[in-house]
């Protein structure tokens, strides 16, 4: 019995074979003893990547993975020493998980797999930091490679002696219960009869199952129950970065630098000072013209400025380092860097006035949002700049928090449902009279979970978008249930719940248009019409 008083399998032996074929020496997670729930776990965690990734045919698969693996690997993970950042990270797989079941992205599908590895290394002690993550996923190859000797040195160690005692403290009880079992059945003959039907059930899905895998199927189940055993059992012993910064000293000193720096941020503060001004002249609380060149000023010009507030968190982030931090006169370039800062919050308010002024003018669109998302990330980056400055704290603890907000920032994307909020956003302006957000929906993709939002527009009051948008949806009801009628999209891998709904609601809603006179249940060419003279009257916006 183990510590835990769990049942184990092994009796512990640092012994390692010698010779050209030595296993590397082994230790931590490695050298522990192997558990029965370790090993079951490993065995499902296999199973479960074959019928959700191998076999999947669909996202549902992975979203059942990333719901199942987090709690696999906590049971079988032998020396657990859990962060607390498994309170952020579960509640962040979940998410995953309900977006890959609701309308999946193969974005959701990376990021979940990157989530798994952030959660075993939680499990294993090691802050999550994404630079350790990288190094750490390097490591499941070595890690599975000892974990698979050490299991293979655990079964050769059992004696015969032990083995006869095992196999008959097994193998009487089974056998017993077997026995009984059978004639409490042959007792009952409606129990006969289903119990007959289940295992005629079990073997023919056996059978069925046996007939398809295949030997790619065996490489990949040996690959996954390998880094799979590279999680349960890692490497932990990996190097830490510290995050105090380097070169402070308590002695002050005159740096080389400071006077550079002195200057920089003084011209610095000038130039944003006056351009401030300019941007609030030009761009604030004005009626744009017609003609006014949106794309311009709010799209690229936005991106510009965006580039501006990186160069400054880029600036700030190499000034305050080194021998600048035992400066005696440091005070002085911090309130300097104070003074910026407050201008580059400005000019982030810039950035955000202007893509408002984009959105303003013809909708919203994904590009729209991940540059909200983007602008957002760099103000976060500036904020944790400031951060460091204040605190003293190293380029690492800088590095990694970024990396940090840029991941949420990717995550957020992931897992949010962005069209469906995109084609809200566009129909409740069109819906309130203004036509120009259309050219958002007749000239942009968008998932099942963005057609959904379009249903109110089927009864729109410009008759030019209400046709439009009724040969679109009867578009997408064909390629539906063309696609649903498939053998692939029969697998509950491939089930979607947003699709389902929208097949439901699109069927239902046919009836509003199958009097019109575009409509023809054979000929495709009216509603292809309608779609294209929908297009060319949105594109007056574009």
């Amino acid at each position: 019995m183990s510590e835990t008083g769990e049942e184990v399998l092994e009796f512990i032996d640092d012994g390692v074979p010698q010779g050209p074929l030595a296993a590397p020496p082994i230790s931590g997670a490695s050298s522990s003893p192997v558990l029965f729930r370790e090993i079951a776990a490993l065995a499902l965690l296999v199973v479960a990547c074959d019928l959700t990734i191998y076999r999947s045919t669909g996202y549902a698969g992975p979203g059942v993975l990333f719901l199942l693996a987090p709690l696999l690997l906590w049971l079988g993970t032998v020396r657990r020493k859990c962060e607390s950042s498994l309170w952020v990270l579960v509640p962040m797989l979940v998410s995953v998980s309900a977006r890959l079941l609701w309308c999946g992205s193969f974005l959701a599908i990376v990021l979940g797999f990157g989530l798994l590895v952030l959660f075993a290394m939680s499990l294993a002690g090691i802050k999550p930091y994404l630079t350790q993550g990288v190094l750490f996923a390097s490591h499941l190859i070595a890690a599975g490679y000892r974990g698979l000797h050490h299991y293979f040195r655990t079964a050769v160690r059992f004696s015969p002696a032990v083995l006869k005692n095992q196999w008959f403290a097994v193998v009487l009880p089974a056998v017993t219960l077997l026995v009984f079992a059978t004639i409490f059945v042959m007792a009952n003959p409606d129990l006969v009869k289903s119990f007959g039907e289940n295992i005629a059930w079990f073997v023919e899905v056996v059978d069925n199952w046996l007939q398809q895998f295949q030997f790619t199927e065996i490489l990949f189940c040996a690959f996954s129950g390998w880094l799979v055993t590279g999680m349960l059992r890692p490497i932990v012993n990996q190097h830490q970065a510290a995050e105090r910064a380097v070169g402070v000293s308590e002695t002050s000193v005159n740096s080389p630098y400071y006077d550079a720096y002195r200057n920089t941020l003084a011209v610095v503060i000038g130039l944003f000072a006056v351009y401030l001004v300019f941007e609030f002249q030009t761009l604030w609380f004005r009626k744009f013209p017609d003609g006014f060149h949106y794309s311009g000023y709010a799209h690229e010009g936005a991106a510009w400025l965006t580039v501006a507030l990186g160069l400054a968190t880029l600036m700030l982030s190499l000034i305050f380092r080194g021998t600048i931090l035992a400066d005696a006169r440091l005070s002085r370039l911090r309130t300097l860097s104070w003074i910026w800062s407050i201008e580059n919050l400005l000019l982030a308010v810039a950035v955000f006035n202007r893509l408002s002024i984009y959105v303003g003018f013809n909708g919203m669109t994904r590009m729209r949002v991940v540059g909200l998302f983007g602008v957002a990330s760099v103000v976060v980056g500036f904020l944790l700049v400031l951060r460091k400055i204040a605190c003293n704290h190293g380029f690492t603890w800088l590095i990694r928090r970024q990396l940090w907000t840029v991941a949420f920032a990717v995550f957020l994307y992931a897992v949010l449902p962005v069209d469906s909020f995109v084609n809200q956003f566009n129909v409740r302006r069109i819906m309130a009279g203004d036509p120009r957000p259309s050219v958002q929906i007749g000239w942009h993709e968008t998932s099942d979970e963005g057609f959904l939002r379009l249903l109110p527009l089927i009864d729109c009051p410009d008759p030019m978008i209400k046709d439009g948008i009724r040969g679109m949806l009867d578009e997408k009801l064909f390629q539906l249930e063309t696609e649903l009628a498939s053998k692939q999209a029969q697998s509950w891998t491939a089930k979607q719940i947003a699709t389902d709904q929208l097949v439901a609601q699109l069927r239902t809603a046919k009836a509003r248009w199958s009097a019109d006179k575009w409509f023809s249940s054979t000929n495709f060419s009216p509603r292809q019409d309608v779609i294209s003279r929908f297009r060319n009257y949105s594109f007056q916006w574009y």
